[in-house]
C-alpha cells in the first residue's frame, strides 16, 4: 500500500511510524510544510489514563518518551493569595518539540520517507497513493478542499487566549486566577521540562477589549501578562513562541472520510486545552485508524470502520470539553466563591465527575471540602 500523510505533527508522524512497523512494505511518504526543527507552543501533556491507553498498544514507545517527561499527581488552584491541591489527577508532560523528534526519530528509523519544507499545494499532487491521511492540523488543505465533504463545521469560543512558556517552575499542573481593575484573567501552567513551564493566559472578550490587547503588539501584550501574573512568576519572564492572542476553534466534521482521503487529528476535531491534550487525541486518532486498516476490507469499508468505532469515543469527549469550556467562560463569576466551593465548582465542571468519584479519586481534597461545607460561611464569598 502506498500511503500519504500530510502533516508532520505528533498524529501524523505516530500514524507513518505504526504503520511501516507493522506493515514493512508500505511505501509512506509524510510532507511537512515546515522545518523539522520548527513547532508552534511548549509543552503538551497526557493524563495517567492516555498514558496507559498507549502503553497498552505501544509500550517501546511509551517506554522511549517517559524518561523526558515530567509527572505528578495534584492538580493547584490559586485563588486570592490561597491554594488548594487537589489530590490524584495524575498527568505528564513533555516538550512539544522533544515529542516531535522522538517521533521523528522512530518514524525514520522504521522506513519513513519524511519530506520536510514540504508545501502541498493540491490534493491534485497526490494522484498514486492508495490512502491519503490529512493529520495537516486546524488548517488542513485536504479538509478546506472538501468542506461540503466531509460536513465540516467550525466556530470560536468567546475567550481569549496566549499560550507563552517560562523558565519558572511548577511543582503541579496549576492554574492561577487573578482579578485586576480591569477584569479577570486565568493561567494555565505547568513544568514540562526540568526548566520550562508552559504558561497560558487566558481572559474574556470584555477583559480582553479593556486592556487594548487588540492594539498590542506580542512584546506589548507578553509584558501586561507578566505584570498580572508578577507574583506568580516570582521574577520568570514569558517567552513567546508565536503568542499571538487567540479564540479557541471548535472544529467537527459529520464524515470522516471522502474517496481515499481521511481526516485524524486536529485536521478532523478540536477539545479544549482545559480538558485534554490535542496531541493525546491525534496519537489515539491514529491508532484506530491503524486498528481500522488492519481489521480487513477495501479502503472504503476500512475508512468507514474507522469512523464508526472511534466517533462514539471522541464525541463524548468533545461533549465534555464544551462543557468544561464553559465554565472558563464564566470563571470571573466562579472567581466570587469561596476557594473549596471554587475548587469543587472547577473539579466537577466537565460533568464527568460525581461526588462518589471525587472521594474515590481525590479523597485528601473531597474530605477538606466537606468539611468546609460545615465551617461558617465566611466575608469576601458567597455559597
Amino acid at each position: 500500500m502506498r500511503i500519504a500523510v500530510i502533516g508532520g505533527g505528533p498524529g501524523g508522524l505516530y500514524f507513518a511510524y505504526l504503520w511501516k512497523t507493522r506493515h514493512r512494505d508500505a511505501e509512506i511518504d509524510l510532507f511537512e510544510q515546515n522545518a523539522a526543527g520548527l513547532t508552534w507552543g511548549f509543552g503538551v501533556v497526557f493524563s495517567e489514563q492516555a498514558l496507559e491507553f498507549l502503553r497498552t498498544d505501544d509500550p517501546d514507545t511509551v517506554e522511549t518518551i517517559a524518561p523526558r517527561m515530567e509527572s505528578w499527581k495534584n492538580i493547584t488552584l490559586n485563588l486570592r493569595g490561597e491554594s488548594v491541591e487537589i489530590d490524584g489527577v495524575g498527568f505528564s508532560s513533555i516538550g512539544r518539540l522533544d515529542l516531535l523528534t522522538i517521533l521523528q526519530q522512530r518514524a525514520a528509523a522504521a522506513g519513513v520517507r519524511l519530506h520536510y519544507d514540504t508545501q502541498i499545494a493540491s490534493v491534485d499532487a497526490l494522484t498514486g497513493y492508495d490512502l491519503i491521511v490529512a493529520a495537516d492540523g486546524l488548517n488542513s488543505l485536504v479538509r478546506r478542499s472538501f468542506e461540503g465533504d466531509f460536513g465540516t463545521s467550525l466556530s470560536y469560543s468567546p475567550n481569549k487566549f496566549a499560550w507563552y512558556g517560562t523558565a519558572k517552575r511548577f511543582e503541579t499542573l496549576s492554574q492561577t486566577f487573578v482579578e485586576t481593575g480591569l477584569g479577570a484573567f486565568n493561567a494555565h501552567h505547568y513544568r514540562y521540562s526540568q526548566g520550562m513551564s508552559t504558561f497560558l493566559v487566558e481572559c474574556d472578550l470584555p477583559t480582553w477589549q479593556r486592556y487594548g490587547f487588540a492594539d498590542k503588539t506580542v512584546e506589548e501584550s507578553k509584558i501586561i501578562c507578566e505584570r498580572v501574573f508578577a507574583a506568580t512568576l516570582d521574577g520568570h519572564a514569558l517567552v513567546s513562541n508565536k503568542s499571538v492572542w487567540r479564540n479557541f476553534p471548535w472544529l467537527w466534521n459529520e464524515r470522516w472520510s471522502f474517496k481515499n482521503m481521511v481526516l485524524i487529528g486536529d485536521a478532523l476535531h478540536s477539545a479544549h486545552f482545559s480538558i485534554g491534550s490535542g496531541t493525546r487525541l491525534a496519537i489515539e486518532d491514529a491508532i484506530a485508524l491503524a486498528k481500522a486498516l488492519e481489521a480487513g476490507g477495501d479502503i472504503a469499508t476500512s475508512l468507514h470502520r474507522y469512523q464508526a468505532e472511534r466517533q462514539p469515543i471522541v464525541k463524548k469527549l468533545v461533549t465534555a470539553a464544551r462543557t468544561s469550556a464553559g465554565w472558563y467562560e464564566n470563571f470571573a463569576e466562579h472567581m466570587k466563591l469561596d476557594l473549596m466551593d471554587f475548587g469543587y465548582s472547577y473539579i466537577t465542571r466537565s460533568g464527568r465527575i460525581d461526588d462518589a468519584r471525587l472521594r474515590a479519586m481525590s479523597p485528601a481534597f473531597m474530605a477538606r471540602y466537606e468539611a468546609s461545607r460545615h465551617q461558617p460561611q465566611r466575608s469576601g464569598g458567597q455559597r
